[in-house]
């Protein structure tokens, strides 16, 4: 620990000296262990203060990694619906239905709903569920591991399937439908996503370190993107059918 000013002249009983940004009479032991303490105090303090407001900030760049993600799974599957829709176009030869399928006949306000779902949803509730998890279990054994998966399937595998529904819902301005989107759709959405997520869990939280983790699912998550994309389209047809019925 250095000194402020240092020692001024050889007496030192007489003459003030400097810890920080506090002057204390020289010689007294008791006043130098307090003005230690206080420094201390505030220096830890603002390491706290500092600790705090950076664990406090929006995770960006794992936002950003899952809204771009999340863009991606939407786009190959509007390519693969489109695709498809072609084919069957070009079975019946209907080919003034055809153009109506190009590759650039994009389904944008589709895009920008799994594109905010991923920036503003899953990425940083992610990030912080991660977190959280090595915190409670930082010990790197089988047991945590175990632990860390099942828990990433059973709670935040059905609040992300809740999430997606109600924000696209939402968007598309269905929330009346949404309780029998989950009544429906939630459950066999589920069941999908463990056989998926099980093994990608599995590979995440045992070779995957903390920074990558968010990058890593969600490169996952652009095949399961691909797979909610369609879900979510699919499913609005049988819900305007039940109610017509």
């Amino acid at each position: 620990m250095g000194m402020g000013g240092g020692w001024q002249g050889m007496g030192g009983s007489s003459l003030p000296w400097k810890l920080g940004n506090f002057r204390v009479p020289a010689g007294g032991g008791a006043a130098r262990a307090q003005a230690a303490d206080a420094a201390g105090g505030m220096q830890g303090d603002e390491s706290s203060s500092i600790s705090n407001t950076r664990r406090a900030r929006f995770p960006l760049k794992a936002a950003l990694t899952a809204g771009v993600l999340a863009t991606t799974g939407d786009t190959i599957a509007q390519l693969y619906e489109r695709w498809n829709r072609r084919k069957a176009l070009e079975k019946q030869a209907a080919l003034e239905e055809i153009e109506d399928v190009g590759p650039f006949n994009h389904d944008w306000l589709r895009a920008m709903r799994m594109a905010s779902y991923g920036f503003l949803i899953y990425g940083p509730f992610s990030q912080v569920w991660y977190e959280v998890l090595d915190h409670l279990l930082p010990a790197k054994n089988l047991t945590n591991l175990s632990l860390k998966v099942v828990a990433n399937q059973v709670v935040l595998g059905p609040c992300v399937i809740a999430l997606v529904f109600a924000w696209n819902s939402l968007w598309q301005g269905r929330l009346e439908h949404l309780p029998e989107m989950y009544r429906t759709r939630a459950l066999s959405t589920l069941i999908d996503g463990w056989k998926f997520w099980f093994p990608a869990s599995i590979l995440n939280f045992g070779l995957v370190p903390l920074q990558a983790r968010v990058a890593f699912m969600s490169s996952c998550s652009i095949f399961w993107n691909f797979y909610l994309s369609i879900t979510m389209t699919a499913s609005k047809p049988a819900i305007t059918a039940s109610k017509a019925d």
